[in-house]
């Protein structure tokens, strides 16, 4: 009975000490999101580089308006507009 009361606490405490790690995580935003597309897309070379940065800017304007990064690959939602 000790035994299972100890097994438990601990896998509380350790569910508590996730739940904080995840709370003191910030909040997504558009602004970091465009900041990491605009890092990938200069890897490229110039003339590429170029479209790949306006479709950046466009994704960027597009989360803005609706909280949604849409990579072209995937989408998520739920970012703040900043």
């Amino acid at each position: 009975m000790k035994q299972k009361t100890i097994v438990g606490l601990a896998a509380l405490a350790a569910l508590l000490a996730l739940g904080v790690g995840a709370a003191l995580a910030g909040p997504m935003m558009c602004s970091g999101e465009q900041k990491i597309c605009v890092a990938v897309c200069q890897k490229n070379p110039p003339p590429l580089a170029v479209d790949c940065i306006n479709a950046c800017h466009d994704r960027f304007n597009y989360c803005r308006h609706t909280g949604c990064w849409d990579s072209g690959t995937s989408r998520y939602c739920g970012l703040l507009r900043q």
